[in-house]
């Protein structure tokens, strides 16, 4: 049974997607799932790698204005910081952050173009929205963790970086499953939800980097500048209104109601298989 296409190559295909990827990348509810559900039913003309491209890199700047006082400390904190290099506050976050990047783009490199043909089909998601439900399900039982980022571990720093790498799966929802992790361990709320979002940007930036190795001239030149500029502004406006409700969503321990969306988009996804 063919699903019907319900925009096709407008403006208006290019709003929702953008719209979907703004507030799914932060939201706990896996954009690439999404994507993957609406993409059956949603089209952009033109090169769909530039697109993408475009959705990552409006959902990368409401990150770097959010925690702008964060991101100007690690810039700032290696080159005129006080005291011992090491101790330093932006140049320990810079460590840890380095140290979780490593994980995520090993799994990246390695094992992105397999996660996704494995698991980029409705079947697969109705598993993996389920996945992402539990682990979102379970942070309920987890408190207020009495540790910051400043008593963090560099072995925490690489689980977490291993979580990030396994959410390339459609379906895996990144910010959930990272911040659900770094709960786990023992962080407090605020500094799950941040030292999360901050990990992000080297891993939003790495995917930009290689959408842009895959590009050519003739895939520059096929986007429509009108879909490229809505896609772009949508996401980003509605990225960052995402990102400060999830915020605030996680310092009041709300994650667990996501699940009961998750459940819902898998058996959403079950059903899309089963009319196909």
């Amino acid at each position: 049974m063919s699903l019907p296409v319900i925009a096709e190559g407008s403006a208006l295909s290019a709003a929702i997607l953008g719209l979907l990827q703004g507030l799914t990348e932060f939201l706990p509810v896996s954009s690439s799932g999404h994507l993957v559900l609406f993409q059956q039913f949603l089209t952009v003309s033109g090169d769909e790698v530039l697109f993408d491209l475009v959705l990552h890199l409006g959902t990368l700047l409401p990150v770097l204005f959010f925690y702008r006082d964060e991101v100007k400390t690690l810039i700032t904190d290696p080159i005129s910081g006080e005291g011992p290099f090491m101790q330093r506050p932006g140049v320990r976050m810079l460590g840890l952050l380095i140290l979780a990047t490593i994980p995520t783009a090993i799994i990246g490199l390695a094992l992105e173009d397999h996660f996704e043909s494995l698991f980029s089909r409705p079947a697969a998601l109705a598993i993996t929205f389920t996945i992402t439900g539990i682990l979102l399900f379970s942070t309920r039982y987890f408190g207020d963790g009495g540790s910051g980022i400043a008593k963090m571990k560099p072995w925490q720093a690489v689980v977490l970086g291993i979580a990030q790498g396994a959410a390339i799966t459609p379906g895996i929802s990144r910010s959930g499953t990272t911040i659900a992790v770094a709960l786990f361990l023992g962080l407090k709320r605020e500094d799950a939800a941040r030292f999360s979002f901050l990990m992000s940007v080297p891993a939003i930036l790495g995917a930009v980097v290689l959408k842009l190795i895959k590009l050519d001239e003739a895939s520059i030149g096929s986007l429509d500048p009108t879909s490229l500029v809505v896609g772009f502004l949508v996401a980003l406006v509605s990225g960052y209104f995402a990102l400060v409700l999830l915020v605030g969503l996680v310092k009041r321990g709300g994650l667990p109601y996501f699940a009961f969306y998750c459940w819902l988009a898998a058996i959403a996804s079950f059903v899309l298989f089963m009319l196909r």
